[in-house]
């Protein structure tokens, strides 16, 4: 009989990633917030599209990238869709891409505060042991003993010596894993 009440918990972040660039308009190095835009600009048979950030300062904005010069037939017909119509997951998905933000700009702030979706997946009556699910579709800064203390009320330090216990387990070889981000698929 099992005994193992399973659930998922979809973590998503509140606050798009703010880069930092110099802003044209304050003559400084300021945050820019996603403003959840797109430009699209088409030259020829060749498409640019850039997804537009506002300075929190003066409201300037700066467009970062996605794609610049590349022919039309080369891009996916559900991306230019999503482009066209200003999708606000498709943008929601880009905003937190950080690898590219990192590219363009000095630093990046990411945000703590999130949101979680819970679901059960297996409901038992008389559990005596539970399985959480972590689905991370966008990078979080979020540590998985902060998160795990928060939503389970238990302090960090309690939960450390679960874990050396071997009461708290995770499917992560890392001995350090309550002390690192928090990964799409990661089973506590």
């Amino acid at each position: 009989m099992c005994n193992t009440l399973r659930v998922r918990w979809t973590i998503l972040p509140k606050t798009a990633p703010q880069p930092w660039i110099v802003c044209s308009g304050c003559r400084g190095l300021r945050a820019f917030r996603c403003s959840d835009k797109i430009r699209l600009n088409a030259n020829g048979r060749k498409l640019d599209a850039w997804l537009i950030y506002k300075c929190s300062t003066c409201e300037k904005t700066w467009n970062h990238p996605i794609f610049e010069r590349r022919n039309v037939r080369d891009v996916d017909p559900a991306v230019i869709e999503a482009l066209q119509s200003n999708d606000p997951d498709w943008i929601r998905a880009e905003a937190f891409n950080l690898e590219a933000l990192r590219r363009k700009s000095q630093r990046v702030d990411e945000f703590a505060e999130f949101e979680i979706a819970k679901e059960m997946q297996q409901d038992i009556a008389n559990w005596t042991r539970l399985e959480i699910e972590l689905m991370v579709p966008f990078p979080s800064s979020t540590r998985l003993d902060r998160l795990l203390a928060s939503e389970l009320q238990v302090s960090r330090t309690r939960l450390q010596a679960l874990h050396d216990g071997g009461m708290l387990r995770t499917d992560s070889k890392r001995a350090d894993v309550l002390r690192r981000r928090i990964k799409n698929g990661t089973r506590v």
